[in-house]
């Protein structure tokens, strides 16, 4: 299945309309994904498994709606896409989240098998100090 803007974007649609498990579905479960920055949520993640357990599970107990990603926008070539995202999330406490990504995902046979998401480290850390989780 070759990767296009539009394959990338319908595969994205399931975080833009709050259906997670739709877009996990389309990641491979050994996954090899890397959260970049100095916070809560950075990591090394060697599963699909192990990253939903540390980034969306964690974010879940502070969006109360999710992390609403949108795609604002991206670029394709072969297997590889650049996408960029933004957040439009609020906190338990009110606290906008407004948060900007850059996720350099890699694809085999239609499946994201490798990423790379850079963010805002100062916002997520703000975001866990503020709203702390057991």
């Amino acid at each position: 299945m070759a990767i296009t803007s539009d394959s990338v974007r319908e595969i994205f649609k399931g975080l833009e309309n709050g259906d997670g498990a739709a877009f996990f579905e389309r990641v491979a479960d050994d996954v090899d994904w890397t959260v970049m920055g100095t916070h809560p949520l950075a990591g090394h993640y060697r599963s699909k498994k192990a990253f939903t357990e540390g980034t969306f599970s964690k974010l879940s107990q502070v969006l109360p709606h999710g992390a609403q990603l949108h795609v604002e926008d991206l670029i394709v070539k072969d297997d590889e896409a650049v996408v960029e995202l933004h957040s439009l999330a609020t906190a338990t406490n009110g606290m906008r989240f407004d948060n900007r990504y850059c996720w350099v995902v890699y694809f085999r046979e239609g499946l994201i098998v490798r990423v790379r998401a850079y963010l805002d480290s100062a916002m997520v850390a703000r975001l866990f100090e503020e709203n702390p989780i057991a």
